[in-house]
């Protein structure tokens, strides 16, 4: 059984992003009135190809906003999808895509109840899920105990908790995440963690997670647009491996993001893949992508143009916003 698709809304609540060609999705236009209407169709399409999964966070920038409003004026009930979000992290560009700073991290138990406070109000009866925005194995935000007591108590008012993780330790940090209980019972209901061709390093851990029984929700199955065929650039550690994909995509009649989606798509441990699609054209691709025609063979031959997550996120910690 393959995972199902869900759409992330990190390319469409905020006029910068650190995927490739973002300002060319969002065709330069950054009213915030044009951004939503650019997300509701966006949504739209997601929706009639049968999407029901939503992510967003506190710092993507009106995401929230634009999810929120696009509900009600759809008229979709809450419990016909899952409205899943995060904290953790500040927007702080101010609608700008040359900010010195976009966001700002802090995972500290004010910050929570800051935030929690404004994406219940903002989505307003539709929060199921609310995740701590990316945490590292280096970080200490699994051990605080006040922390965790009142991520705990989410589920007093029916909203599960989760986490996302990131860095070259996400296996590290999800294993700890598996640990942490209260009441006997383990706190967090699901993990979000970066898998793709490049970046397989959390894949025994995720599998872990998925046997515990916790959702897995896979993000950036395209490594930020580098895994597509429109990305000619390349970046100096991943562009070797790139050109191989690409030749690969290519005798076998599809292209590059149609092979790392269903890549994605056909991990046992998956119960969901998120599409950071920022246009209908990208959704409808997206959609369009057959798992089936992925098998262990193919599997195997892809392994080899994986890098050290060390590798991967030194390569990712260059990308720049636009």
């Amino acid at each position: 059984m393959t995972a199902q698709l869900g759409l992330g809304t990190a390319a469409l609540g905020r006029p910068g992003y650190v995927t490739l060609y973002h300002a060319t999705d969002l065709g330069g236009d950054y009213d915030p009135s044009a951004m939503e209407s650019h997300a509701h169709e966006v949504l739209d399409a997601a929706f009639a190809a049968g999407v029901r999964y939503f992510d967003m966070a506190r710092s993507y920038g009106r995401a929230e906003e634009f999810v929120s409003s696009w509900l009600k004026q759809r008229g979709i009930k809450p419990g016909d999808v899952t409205i899943a979000s995060k904290w953790g992290y500040t927007y702080t560009a101010d609608w700008s895509t040359s900010a010195a700073q976009h966001e700002v991290k802090d995972h500290s138990l004010a910050t929570f109840t800051r935030q929690l406070a404004e994406s219940t109000e903002r989505l307003d009866g539709y929060l199921s899920l609310y995740q701590i925005h990316s945490v590292t194995a280096d970080g200490r935000t699994l051990d605080d105990n006040a922390l965790i007591d009142a991520i705990a108590g989410l589920k007093e008012q029916g909203i599960r908790a989760g986490l996302t993780v990131s860095g070259a330790g996400q296996d590290m940090a999800i294993r700890k995440s598996l640990e942490v209980r209260r009441d006997g019972e383990r706190v967090f209901d699901s993990v979000q963690a970066t898998w793709n061709l490049f970046e397989r390093g959390a894949e025994s851990a995720l599998s872990d997670a998925h046997s515990a029984g916790m959702k897995v929700v896979i993000k950036e199955a395209l490594a930020n647009g580098r895994l597509t065929h429109k990305n000619r650039d390349g970046d100096a550690l991943l562009a070797p491996h790139l050109s191989q994909i690409r030749k690969i995509a290519e005798d076998r009649g599809t292209t590059i993001e149609m092979l790392a989606l269903s890549a994605a798509l056909s991990r046992p441990w998956a119960t969901f893949v998120l599409s950071g699609a920022a246009t209908v054209a990208q959704i409808e691709s997206t959609v369009a992508t057959n798992a089936r025609d992925y098998n262990a063979e193919l599997d195997d031959q892809l392994r080899n143009f994986s890098v050290s997550p060390q590798d991967y996120w030194r390569a990712l910690a260059t990308f720049s916003w636009n």
